[in-house]
């Protein structure tokens, strides 16, 4: 098949933002769909926060997917989906979804960076999301803690500030800062950062950040703004930081749900509930993968979920009840 002309009207839609798909997590559920619905003909978006924000980019080796032989990082197998997915038009875009509107036959996703309306959505966030808050982050939220470096790094213009986080977009958030503030603490919980090797060498070569590694934040401090954090590393007794912001890019182990602010119906777990073509509730609105968590966790049962999600999302958004596509093209 030939997807030149495809791709091309795939970027005369860009400034509208307009979709027939968004998907949102580029893991191995989310890439596995967008290769569906872009095969498909439908034009596909796909919003993440990052290579290693999920589940499967954080693993080191991984040699039981089928079609790799010998081992591979996580990163590197949900690179190879991506850049497949993008072969067929996907559009991949780096955001934090902040929250939606799934109720109208329009569908809008707000990001931080920008909103997104399509016919249809499939909601692949994966399990990486914090049930635990850091002391004083929520009363200081908006108030010198931020999710978000490319909205808020102009309020901390040559200050300090503190990031704390290991995947690729804390990182890319930690380098964004640079161009504005005067020094950045970057707390890596895990001695060794989890994100492509090309970022790593930029952040440890950039004079304006101070990489902390294997660092907890423990506290962020401040009475009407943020004025200091404590944090702490193994076998060592805390210490405190003067900063006027901290940026929070830390991940759990709880679905991510919550810019879903209670549309969908979830578990007692937190898990979104689907039926059997893995449609939630709300019409043309899927989840697939670890947000669902009613199955084992492994890449290639999140990818085969992804997968019937978008063979079931192009039947319905057609109105057929089999599928017509030759997806052997």
């Amino acid at each position: 098949m030939d997807n030149t002309a495809y791709i091309d009207a795939v970027d005369d839609q860009v400034d509208l933002n307009q979709y027939d798909v968004i998907i949102l997590g580029g893991g191995p559920a989310g890439s596995s769909a967008a290769i569906y619905t872009s095969r498909a003909g439908l034009r596909t978006l796909v919003i993440d926060k990052g290579l290693t924000a999920g589940a499967l980019g954080i693993t080191s080796k991984i040699a039981n997917f089928p079609g790799i032989v010998g081992e591979i990082s996580g990163a590197e197998l949900v690179e190879r989906m991506r850049e497949q997915a993008t072969s067929f038009g996907t559009r991949y875009v780096s955001d934090r979804v902040i929250g939606v509107d799934l109720g109208g036959e329009e569908k809008m996703v707000f990001a931080n960076q920008s909103t997104y309306t399509a016919r249809a959505v499939i909601i692949a966030t994966g399990s990486m999301g914090r049930g635990t808050r850091v002391k004083g982050e929520d009363e200081l939220l908006g108030r010198g803690v931020s999710y978000c470096a490319t909205c808020d790094a102009a309020f901390f213009r040559g200050q300090d500030v503190v990031v704390a986080g290991s995947s690729d977009e804390a990182i890319e958030e930690a380098l964004f800062l640079t161009r504005f503030v005067n020094k950045v603490f970057f707390l890596s919980p895990a001695p060794e950062l989890k994100a492509p090797q090309r970022l790593i060498e930029e952040l440890e070569a950039n004079k304006k950040v101070e990489l902390i590694r294997g660092a907890s934040l423990q506290e962020i401090i401040g009475k009407d703004r943020v004025e200091s954090i404590r944090y702490v590393k193994r076998g060592e007794p805390s210490k405190v930081v003067p900063v006027s912001g901290a940026f929070v890019y830390l991940q759990g182990g709880k679905p991510e749900t919550g810019f879903l602010a209670g549309m969908l119906d979830l578990s007692e777990s937190g898990c979104i509930s689907v039926d059997r073509e893995f449609q939630t509730g709300i019409p043309n609105v899927y989840a697939v993968g670890d947000v669902v968590c009613d199955h084992v966790k492994q890449a290639v049962i999140s990818a085969g979920e992804g997968a019937l999600a978008a063979i079931a999302l192009e039947k319905n958004l057609h109105q057929r009840d089999v599928m017509t596509v030759d997806w052997s093209k």
